[in-house]
């Protein structure tokens, strides 16, 4: 039974007598409704309580929320008979955060951990008739005002104790609000004499023509049930059926499955993420089906390998026996009120994912352990996962039991949970913690122990061992040091690169301070180029969400560059690193509507050029992660997708330097081009690759022909041209490189050879043409347009292209959908050019 109709209200702390509150005789007749799963906020929005606090300062106006004391309540009819082994379990999948539950007045637990499952068992608290929850969930303050909290924690002290998503305090890219509530569903659970806990599926053993499956399941007995217990498991697929049968021996059975021309789990640019049907049955000892569990596996075998074949340092993910070149994002929560948001919110944001050729998610550490429908949405889209334990940038209490205990409980949960998950790749203690210890200890402003690394270094491996051996655990992110060179070092292990953008001066060796150049060379997105690690797990750059995001959250009066609206939406800290990465390439913008496109080109750009160089050094780097994906609120962040759900000139130019066969140039002003080939793909490519070099006006200045053979799963360089070759005594300010593929096997790919804020571009005229019929728009230029932009009237639509290039007198059809299969609406979709007037008139086209 799910429990959904419940009704809310708020006292100040202590105010009322819980006895009085749950007793089931308690009128709540004039209580607000609100829906279970959800959140406090997102009911007080719905009824007009508080503002919405995402446009302008208003979530300020809502800090009053996280100050009370928050009752739920919900009546519900049960008239099911028991018999005497059966027993009834309260389930709260989710309770966001220090809540006391109440059943028929009586007080049956409390809970202090929102990132997990709690259960009751209220077998004799549960009558027959009406039955009444109450729980009551405390102010977050209440609970650590009297803790200690003078040691290193970024964004809110109170988190240091509170084992809830860390991003609620705030962060570098969020606001703060403190949520709480009924997050995940409840349920009343009715279980029979023994009932199935756990069933944890892995691949033990994998050559061409068979694989050996392995199904570890738990099980929960009735401490009266003496019977012998039996399990059966089923692994189909519409071509085979598998079987095995085995005994329940101490609460735990394993059965094995000798499978016979497996069909292979693959990440969705791979293969295909292919998942079999796999059914466990419990049943006694009369044959009586007591439980039964279904879930979705794949077999695949997945590592990380950190040794290359001449003995070099590695740090790949091998799946299938294939080395692969990771490609994809971190991933943060989808929403602040995580509670409240739909299903498909999830869904949309990973097709658009594998869409733009991704193949891995980080969920990051100060968020939550994602929703179900996240991994469930992984295996099936063939998306590989790096899942972090939830504890970012801060120290933590593992001195205090009672935190130890929360956080044991937690971690055997989580492992639990989420390990039968094909897309699974790896475990990571925390975000940055190891590293960031060592440097800010180095700077003096860290004097104490470190506090938490029992958590990474001593708890979690040891859960792990027993729970889950067949991942690789990486204690932290980044992590890996030789000798004495900082966890950050790109010689071994993983890396976050946060030279550009924050200005870091690496490398840098444990104990050395910490040095920041927060100038234009400092920040410089350049700066990649210099980067040979083996695998980077966190970069980027801020850009500006999109106008239509921006425009419904921001105060119409405050609608301008430098505004203090807009400086509202920027969370990080020093604003003046996104200017000098403007000022380094597009130059500094002078109004709104130069900032949201130089910031979007400095990031679609600074991306595009330190991927394409990460992908060059296949197979020495093995990774790209782009920091971030998603945005949990209408701000200016790091995100190549905004809150709306309107992607940013980034992600468009990810569908190209991410494709799996990719032609890019390595190249420096005045030096050679080097021309490269880069293939994912597991089969030999051949080929050429055509050069065309023509001013921004369309004359033809050279032309070349590259023949190229490149292996599978290989990077090539396939020649190497003087700059003044391709020139022939051109300005190169005012020239264009297009590369392209004769036969198709790649997409066209544009370069310049000087910066933006350098270019000698003419003025531009459109010509756009929509077909409401075919949802379509097409854009034509006489001469070069930089940077061609839709810019969407409502969110939620995507393009099979945006933010563009156009080559003089080339058009472009781009396709539009919106992502809830609604109506677009063509005829207010405004397109632009760096390089054009402002906006023009759309025609359409004849039929």
């Amino acid at each position: 039974m799910k429990l959904q109709e419940w009704k809310i209200q708020w006292f100040g702390p202590g105010e009322k007598n819980p006895l009085e509150i749950s007793s089931p005789y308690y009128i709540d007749h004039f209580w607000m409704t609100t829906r279970v799963p959800g959140d406090i906020h997102s009911t007080l929005i719905s009824k007009k309580l508080i503002p919405d606090p995402f446009v302008g300062h208003m979530d300020l106006e809502c800090r009053w929320v996280e100050e009370k004391e928050w009752w739920y309540r919900t009546s519900f009819y049960w008239d099911e008979c028991l018999d005497p082994l059966d027993t009834l379990e309260l389930l709260f999948e989710g309770i966001d955060t220090y809540a006391t539950v109440y059943l028929n007045g009586k007080e049956i637990g409390s809970t202090a951990n929102m990132l997990v499952e709690h259960s009751f068992d209220v077998t004799r608290e549960m009558k027959n008739g009406n039955n009444v929850i109450a729980v009551k969930i405390d102010p977050v303050h209440s609970h650590v005002k009297h803790k200690e909290q003078g040691y290193w924690c970024s964004y809110g002290k109170e988190r240091i104790w509170t084992r809830k998503a860390a991003m609620n305090f705030g962060w570098d890219w969020g606001p703060r609000l403190v949520t709480g509530g009924l997050w995940k569903g409840v349920h009343v659970l009715k279980k029979a004499k023994a009932n199935i806990d756990s069933v944890f599926p892995r691949t033990m053993a994998l050559n061409d023509s068979s694989a050996i499956v392995e199904v570890d399941i738990g099980v929960k007995q009735h401490f009266k049930c003496k019977q012998k217990l039996n399990l059966e498991v089923e692994l189909a697929s519409k071509y085979h059926t598998f079987k095995s049968k085995t005994q329940i021996v101490a609460g735990k059975g394993r059965a094995e499955l000798h499978v016979f021309d497996p069909v292979l789990w693959w990440t969705h640019d791979l293969g295909e993420p292919h998942l079999y049907d796999l059914t466990v049955s419990l049943r006694d000892s009369e044959n009586h089906i007591l439980d039964e569990k279904n879930q979705k596996f794949g077999i695949r075998e997945v590592k990380v390998e950190q040794t290359h074949e001449n003995g070099d340092h590695l740090f790949a993910f091998n799946l299938n026996g294939v080395r692969l070149f990771a490609k994809g994002a971190n991933w943060i929560p989808v929403h602040s009120f995580i509670g409240s948001i739909d299903d498909r919110r999830y869904t949309k944001q990973l097709e658009m994912g594998k869409a733009a050729h991704m193949n891995m998610m980080r969920v990051w550490g100060g968020g939550i352990y994602e929703k179900e429908v996240f991994y469930e949405e992984c295996d099936r889209l063939g998306m590989l996962v790096w899942q972090d334990f939830m504890f970012a940038n801060a120290l933590y209490p593992d001195y205090n039991k009672d935190f130890q205990a929360n956080v044991e409980d937690e971690i055997e949960k989580v492992i639990k949970r989420l390990r039968p998950h094909t897309c699974l790749a790896l475990w990571c203690g925390n975000n940055e913690i190891d590293w960031i210890f060592d440097r800010k200890s180095s700077d003096g402003e860290i004097t104490t122990p470190f506090y938490g690394e029992k958590i990474y270094h001593q708890w979690i491996p040891q859960k792990l061992e027993r729970l889950d051996d067949t991942r690789l655990y990486w204690p932290s992110s980044p992590f890996g040091s030789t000798g004495n060179t900082d966890l950050d070092a790109e010689e071994v292990g993983d890396r976050h690169n946060w030279v550009v953008w924050h200005g870091n001066v690496e490398p840098r060796k444990k104990g050395e301070p910490v040095i920041q150049n927060i100038t234009k060379e400092g920040v410089s997105f350049k700066n990649y180029k210099k980067d040979a690690t083996l695998f980077s797990s966190e970069f980027g750059m801020h850009a500006s969400s999109n106008r239509y995001t921006l425009s419904k959250y921001i105060p119409k009066k405050e609608f301008y560059w430098k505004s203090e609206e807009m400086a509202y939406r920027n969370k990080d800290h020093f604003h003046e690193k996104g200017i000098l990465l403007m000022e380094d390439f597009t130059g500094a913008p002078g109004d709104i509507e130069e900032y949201m496109n130089y910031s979007m080109l400095t990031q679609a750009e600074g991306l595009k050029y330190g991927i394409e160089h990460y992908r060059r050094r296949k197979p020495w780097t093995s990774g790209a992660l782009i920091w971030q994906l998603n945005d949990c609120w209408p701000g200016t962040s790091w995100s190549m997708i905004d809150y709306e759900l309107l992607p940013k000139a980034s992600y468009y130019y990810a569908k190209k330097f991410f494709d799996p066969v990719l032609a890019t140039i390595d190249h420096e002003p005045g030096e050679l081009l080097n021309i490269y080939l880069v293939n994912d793909r597991l089969q030999r490519i051949s080929g050429d690759v055509g050069i065309e070099v023509r001013t921004f006006k369309g004359d033809i200045v050279c032309t070349q022909t590259i023949a190229y053979e490149v292996d599978g799963n290989m990077a090539k360089q396939v020649s190497s041209i003087p700059e003044a070759d391709l020139l022939q005594g051109a300005d190169p300010t005012e020239v264009v490189i297009r590369l392209y593929s004769y036969e198709g096997a790649f997409q066209d790919n544009v370069y310049y050879l000087r910066d933006f804020k350098d270019l000698r571009l003419p003025k531009a005229n459109l010509k756009v043409e929509y077909n409401l019929e075919r949802r379509q728009i097409t854009v034509t230029s006489d001469l070069l347009a930089r940077f061609v932009k839709l810019e969407m009237p409502e969110g939620e639509i995507l393009c099979s292209d945006n933010f563009f290039d156009l080559l003089p007198e080339q058009s472009k059809i781009v396709d539009l959908h919106h992502l809830d299969g609604g109506t677009v609406d063509l005829e207010n979709i405004q397109v632009s050019s760096l390089n054009s007037d402002s906006f023009f008139t759309i025609h359409p086209i004849n039929l």
